[in-house]
């Protein structure tokens, strides 16, 4: 067996393309389970559905949790606890790692440490699992540590100091973004649409909803095709 966990900034840029039914589809060549945590579940359902703006969104993100598109931890009989637990140990080493004008640099959400434990637990459990990020920091936190001072002291313009003795501690785990999942889509004909604008125009969309990912490496997938 194997999953796919969804951190809510991946299915927000989806969603914010309409692409509901692609996702669908996509589970059903997918051999294997979309998981989503319930601290994502909140992310992307249960705030968002109380207001107007995305209300839309959000009730169509619950139809997917519905039909067992998406589905909970407890399929694979990891408890919530369990998962919490672990989120809370990966957010007080995230987020207390590096140090700016003497204050600790918040790093990471609960949504995205609840991904990040939970393929930690499914790794002990022998379970093969990618988590869908589309944040860079969260990225970098399990790829690239040492390359995330750079990236901050961009981001913040404050000189930066890392605690590397917490570098250990990172999770580290496979990350696939929502341009990876719109790029599968267009590989496996999943988007009836032909046109040679197409690949482009996916990866363009979700970049432009916040999907982490930069010209060159739009050139290079694009390549791939």
């Amino acid at each position: 067996m194997k999953a796919i966990i969804f951190d809510a900034s991946t299915l927000i840029s989806l969603a914010m393309n309409g692409l509901f039914e692609e996702f669908k589809e996509l589970k059903k060549l997918f051999n294997g389970r979309f998981i989503i945590t319930k601290e994502v579940y909140g992310e992307v359902v249960e705030k968002p559905i109380k207001g107007k703006r995305f209300q839309f969104e959000a009730l169509r993100m619950k139809q997917l949790v519905d039909l067992k598109i998406l589905e909970m931890p407890s399929v694979f009989g990891i408890k919530d606890s369990e998962i919490s637990n672990k989120t809370k140990e990966i957010l007080n080493v995230a987020n207390s790692s590096f140090i700016g004008k003497g204050k600790e640099i918040h790093l990471i959400d609960l949504g995205e440490a609840s991904v990040l434990a939970l393929s930690n637990i499914l790794s002990k459990k022998k379970i093969q699992s990618v988590a869908a990020v589309d944040e860079r920091t969260t990225r970098m936190m399990c790829e690239k540590p040492d390359n995330l001072v750079e990236l901050l002291q961009r981001k913040l313009h404050v000189k930066v100091k890392a605690k590397k003795e917490n570098f250990e501690q990172f999770i580290k785990c496979g990350i696939i973004r929502s341009s990876e999942l719109v790029y599968m889509m267009w590989k496996k004909k999943i988007i009836k649409l032909k046109d040679p604008r197409l690949l482009d125009s996916l990866l363009w969309a979700v970049k432009l909803r916040g999907c982490a990912i930069s010209d060159l490496e739009i050139k290079e997938i694009k390549r791939l095709g």
